[in-house]
């Protein structure tokens, strides 16, 4: 292993910029905005590459070496973040640097170590620039129980969307707010609630361990950072009955993929049970895209949701759930058990607004043939 180096250590040999360390890599985020440049990537073998408006683009120069990578990426970890990729050969961390905050998965493949490293800027933004299409945020700040569910692939803005909901909580509501998080991205400040954040692996082993622990801490509100099994899941939809506003975030694509995605991690003989609970508990699905903006000024959000109002939640009890989609559609009104929208609808009034092209939005959508249909409606 390479001789540990300080993050202001040049390593990288760039044909245009001289000479890089990883400090200069991560400053390279604050210079162009996190909004445009969302995540930096370095594997042996390949150049450094960051994700621009959604697309990889490789630096000037040449394909990392073992020692290289190591130079970059080491210096970022702490000794006990060192010690569990040699253990584990992976390790989930955290890294600040002035007023960006770095969320870093550190792998070891085939090639070598391998790194990438998530920029999230610590200031959260205001709920009203979040995305939402309409002003169903109002009504989930205002929740006093209920899971309401954050989705979409990697890097479409889950913590940021829920970062934004929980910062408008602490600015008018004294309630007692609580984070589990793999790991910590954004720094709430305590204003009128009183906020606890706990990392994996520092602060509690796992996020079942920490859901156990916090159900006798007194929260009204639950942050779960990502429901990433069926024991965590189980206890989540658990504390989103027993009277918590719970949030949490899972990879799926669309509010019905959501629910079979929840389903599958329990045996049959358990589902029924799971809807039951789900169909209870569960009260928003938020699933969201981000699509780049036709000024190329960075991405948008695009979000399709789920209000889970009594059709809905009989729909989910009896596993009607491919019969969900026709809610979305319709129940758009301005009501508190409606606000629903489909991910086409949304995309189609982002490409009226003039927001985003519509050649862009095709690529996103999930189904071609409702796009079509949406663009006649807006």
């Amino acid at each position: 292993m390479a001789v540990l180096q300080e993050i202001t250590t040049n390593v990288y040999p760039t044909e245009d910029m001289g000479q890089l360390s990883i400090h200069d890599m991560l400053t390279y985020f604050e210079q162009m905005g996190t909004m445009r440049i969302s995540d930096l990537h370095l594997k042996v073998g390949a150049p450094p590459m960051y994700r621009v408006d959604g697309d990889l683009e490789k630096l000037k120069g040449p394909a990392l070496t073992q020692e290289m990578a190591e130079q970059l990426i080491l210096p970022l970890l702490s000794d006990a973040s060192r010690n569990k990729l040699r253990e584990l050969h992976s390790v989930d961390c955290s890294y600040r640097l002035a007023a960006t905050h770095f969320r870093i998965n550190v792998f070891k493949e085939n090639d070598g170590i391998c790194a990438a490293i998530r920029a999230l800027p610590t200031d959260i933004p205001a709920v009203e620039r979040s995305g939402f299409p309409n002003d169903v945020w109002k009504d989930i700040i205002n929740r006093k129980h209920g899971l309401v569910l954050v989705t979409g692939v990697t890097g479409a803005g889950k913590s940021t969307t829920i970062a934004s909901l929980i910062s408008r909580i602490t600015d008018e509501r004294a309630c007692r707010i609580i984070t589990i998080e793999d790991p910590i991205e954004y720094i709430f400040e305590q204003r009128h609630s009183l906020v606890s954040q706990r990392e994996i692996g520092k602060d509690v082993y796992s996020f079942a361990d920490g859901l156990r622990s916090m159900l006798r801490e007194d929260p009204d509100i639950i942050f779960v950072g990502e429901m990433r099994d069926a024991e965590t899941i189980a206890m989540t939809l658990m504390a989103a009955e027993t009277g918590h506003l719970v949030f949490s975030t899972l990879h799926t694509r669309d509010t019905a993929g959501t629910i079979m995605r929840i389903l599958d991690y329990f045996p049959a003989g358990r589902q029924n049970e799971v809807r039951n609970q789900l169909s209870m508990g569960l009260a928003y699905i938020i699933s969201q895209k981000l699509i780049p903006r036709k000024d190329g000024r960075g991405r948008i959000a695009a979000m399709e949701i789920l209000n889970n109002n009594y059709a809905t939640a009989n729909l989910i009890r009896t596993g009607k759930v491919e019969q969900m989609y026709s809610q979305l559609q319709t129940k758009t009104s301005n009501r508190y058990d409606e606000k629903m929208i489909t991910m086409e609808r949304h995309l189609a009034r982002l490409v009226k607004a003039d927001k985003i092209d519509i050649d862009e939005a095709q690529k996103w959508v999930n189904n071609l043939a409702t796009f079509a249909e949406a663009m006649n409606l807006e």
